[in-house]
This record gives structure tokens, sequence and C-alpha cells, in this order.
């Protein structure tokens, strides 16, 4: 009983994490895809189911090799933003580190796997579109596929990430523009 754009929506969602990307992406291409399509597309964009809060905590503890309790003050095991590729918590660094408030973002379980096994799911479903589609080879969707497999990987790269918002931060150094954070990163 849904629409058409609903029911891909929900089927995206159903398939995980790259796959709601993948939809999130289409989804600002209404050059390429029905209004009703878009419009339901877009919708992956406001928010993604979290992942269990203590998959975080062991993520954080086997990275830093210690207990949360040590390296915080307080984390927030209920995430302030959940998304298909990662999500945040809020804590406090701890007194002798500072005690600075940080946002701690973390990848999602076994991601790396997850992206590598569903691209190439993509790629083939992309080739018989190619085939199979009167516009498959007008719209070029391996290539489309090929430059999403670039940017997810650069997505994942969250030391990149951190670097990126470090140099923004010295971009704007000594500019009331923007109050931005100091980024840290372990």
């Amino acid at each position: 009983h849904e629409s058409r754009g609903a029911c891909l929506r929900l089927a995206l969602e159903d398939l995980g994490p790259i796959f709601i990307k993948f939809g999130q992406l289409l989804s600002t291409r209404r050059d390429l895809l029905p209004m009703d399509i878009a419009d339901e597309l877009a919708k992956l964009q406001d928010q993604v189911p979290a992942f269990d809060a203590k998959l975080s905590v062991a993520r954080i503890e086997e990275q830093l090799g210690a207990p949360v309790a040590e390296v915080f003050a307080r984390f927030d095991e209920q995430p302030m933003a959940s998304a298909s590729i990662a999500q945040v918590h809020f804590a406090r660094l701890r007194e002798e580190d500072g005690g600075h408030e940080v946002a701690v973002k973390i990848l999602r379980p076994n991601m790396l796997a997850v992206i590598e096994h569903d691209l190439a799911l993509m790629d083939n479903l992309a080739m018989l579109l190619e085939k199979l589609w009167p516009y498959g080879k007008r719209l070029k969707p391996r290539e489309v596929v090929a430059e999403f497999d670039k940017y997810l990987h650069y997505e994942l790269d969250l030391m990149r990430e951190a670097a990126n918002c470090a140099q923004l931060r010295r971009n704007f150094e000594g500019s009331d523009l923007l109050m931005l954070p100091e980024v840290h990163w372990d």
C-alpha cells in the first residue's frame, strides 16, 4: 500500500547503512529521479536508527586500550546523532586531560566489511541496469557506484575528517564569524 518512493526508501533502510547512504546521495539528484522518489529518499537524511551503545563502548575501549570510565569523566551512552556510517556520543574528558566537553564519533561495527560487500552488490546491480534499462548506458550507473566507492572510503577515514576539522579551525582562527571548537583525536 506504499508509494513506489516509499517502497524504495524502506527497502534501502532494510538493506542497511550503505544503501541508506546511497539513497541519501540519490535524493540530491532530482534531475535524475522522479520527484516522488526523490522526496521519499530525502527522508533518509533526517535520522538513522542508532546502534547499541554497548557496541560504542566496546569499540572505544578496544581502540584506546582502557575502560571508558578511565578515559572520560562522563560518557553519554545515548548518541546525540546517528548516521549511516557512524554515530556520535557526547562525553567529558577527565580533569587531568583538560576536562573538556567532547564529541566522540564511532564507526558502525564491521563497517568496512559491510561496505565492501554492499559495494560489490551495488556494482552488480549497476551492471544489470546498464544492460536491461533503456537509459542504463547513458546514465552510467557503474561509474556512479565507483564514485560512491571513493566517497565512502573517504568518509570512513575519521583521522582525515579530524584533520580537515582542525584545518577549518585554523582557517578561521581570529575570526568571530564562526565559533569552532578545538579538534582532538586519538
